[in-house]
C-alpha cells in the first residue's frame, strides 16, 4: 500500500503526461486531519470537503497555521449553510439556482469575502441530480455576473455514471466554450484521465488518493 503523497505523486504524474495543469482537489470529505496532514506538510494546497460541520471542525484552525491552503466546497450546498461556508470556502462547485446565488451574494457582502464559483451542470439531463438545464446557463451566468456580483470562474458536472462519461466530458468543453469561463471541474477517481482530455482543470480526487472511505 503506497502511502496517501506517493499516491498523489502518481496522479501529478499522469496529469503532466496529458500535458496538463489541471489542479487536484484531494476530496478529504470523512478523512480525519491526521490522515490529511502528509498532504499539506507536502504543500499540497487544494482539498475538498461536502459537509459543512465537519469542514468547519477540521479547517478552521489548520488553514491559519497554512494560509496557503485553499478549501473547496463539492457537495449540495443547502442555503440555510451558505452562512457558514464564507470565508472558510476558498471555493464553491455546487451553484444551482438562483436562490443559491443570492445567498451567497448577500454572504459575500457581509463577509467581505468573494469565493469563486463553479457553476453546476445538470450535463446528464438527470432527475435525481441537482445543477442548471443547459439551454439555461447563459441567463443564469449573466444573471449571477450582473445581479448578484458573483465570482464565476467556470463550469461543473456530475455525469452519469452508468456511461461513457467522456460524451457528457466533450459537451461540457463545448459549453465552456460558449462562455467567456476559463475552469472546468470535472472528473473524479474512475474518470479523471478522460476528463483531462477534455480541458478539465479541477479533478476532484478522493478514494485514489486516501483509499477507500469505511
Amino acid at each position: 500500500m503506497h502511502n496517501i503523497v506517493d499516491n498523489l505523486i502518481s496522479i501529478k504524474k499522469e496529469i503532466e503526461s496529458n500535458n496538463s495543469k489541471a489542479e487536484i482537489v484531494a476530496v478529504s470529505k470523512t478523512f480525519p486531519l491526521s490522515k490529511i496532514l502528509p498532504l499539506i506538510n507536502f504543500g499540497h494546497k487544494h482539498y475538498g470537503e461536502n459537509k459543512i460541520q465537519e469542514a468547519v471542525d477540521k479547517w478552521t484552525d489548520i488553514k491559519k497555521d497554512f494560509t496557503n491552503i485553499k478549501l473547496h466546497f463539492v457537495g449540495k450546498l443547502q442555503t440555510n449553510k451558505v452562512k457558514f461556508t464564507l470565508p472558510l470556502f476558498d471555493y464553491i462547485h455546487s451553484l444551482d439556482s438562483i436562490k443559491l446565488a443570492e445567498k451567497i451574494a448577500n454572504e459575500q457582502i457581509k463577509k467581505k469575502f468573494k469565493p469563486k464559483i463553479f457553476i453546476q451542470i445538470n450535463i446528464g439531463k438527470e432527475v435525481q441530480k441537482n445543477g442548471i438545464d443547459i439551454e439555461n446557463l447563459e441567463k443564469f451566468y449573466l444573471d449571477c455576473k450582473k445581479n448578484y456580483d458573483l465570482n464565476i470562474i467556470g463550469l461543473m458536472c456530475l455525469p452519469p455514471n452508468d456511461n461513457d462519461t467522456s460524451v457528457y466530458f466533450s459537451e461540457m468543453l463545448e459549453l465552456l466554450k460558449s462562455t467567456d469561463l476559463k475552469d472546468l471541474s470535472m472528473g473524479m477517481t474512475n474518470d479523471y484521465i478522460d476528463a483531462l482530455k477534455f480541458n478539465s482543470t479541477f479533478l476532484r480526487i478522493g478514494s485514489k488518493i486516501f483509499g477507500p472511505r469505511s
